[in-house]
């Protein structure tokens, strides 16, 4: 199988239950939920995607023949050292992509492999599972580490969530032109349901990528 990844580098986990980890992120092509193409975002199954998963032509970014090759590329940019060796997969949506023998290869060269999905795809057996639906979809994966739930999002039920199994439920503040709006209402669900925790992304605190 050949993989599209937009982009992959070195840097911090920036999200979530692991945030401020090193990790090697890695950016498949491709979503299912948008085409990435801004004259279809008013169409598109997901219209608040900040991020841009459209071609290779990103940092690390390119086509790989097969898993030993993006395996061999993922280890090169962690460089020297295998203690707490992390890859996080994401795109997009990975699931698109990801499959058992790159998470094999990966786990040959001693990465713990984690995934960031919208759960519309079934996911790939990985060490580490972060799922964040979005509204108006059918969500497929319904179990995992953490559920993470951009917010707010009209049409989704945090209650009716809490249902699913997941060891974590964070709610993260929609990236949006009202981004003190959006921190105020998920910091009142978060009081509001002390089940879950707010997560910030930390990455755009700190200046990261």
């Amino acid at each position: 199988m050949t993989y599209a990844v937009k982009e992959a580098f070195l840097t911090l986990q920036g999200e979530g239950v692991q945030s401020g980890s090193r990790a090697v992120f890695l950016r498949f092509a491709g979503c299912n939920l948008w085409s990435g193409r801004e004259q279809d975002r008013a169409n598109a199954q997901c219209r608040f995607c900040d991020t841009d998963f459209v071609g290779t032509d990103g940092e690390g970014g390119g086509k790989f023949a097969d898993a030993q090759d993006l395996a061999d590329h993922v280890e090169r940019l962690w460089g020297d050292g295998h203690e707490q060796r992390l890859v996080v997969v994401t795109g997009g949506e990975p699931m698109l992509q990801l499959d058992q023998a790159l998470i094999g290869a990966l786990h040959k060269r001693g990465f713990r492999v984690a995934a960031e999905s919208n759960g519309t795809l079934p996911a790939a057996p990985v060490d580490w599972l972060c799922i964040s639906p979005k509204a108006g979809t059918k969500v497929v994966q319904r179990s995992g580490d953490e559920l993470k739930l951009v917010w707010p999002q009209d049409g989704i039920d945090p209650a009716e969530l809490e249902s699913w199994d997941f060891r974590h439920f964070l709610v993260q503040p929609m990236d949006c032109a009202d981004a003190r709006g959006a921190i105020q209402s998920a910091v009142a669900l978060a009081m509001a349901r002390p089940r879950w925790r707010l997560s910030l992304q930390a990455h755009k605190i700190v200046g990261l990528a």
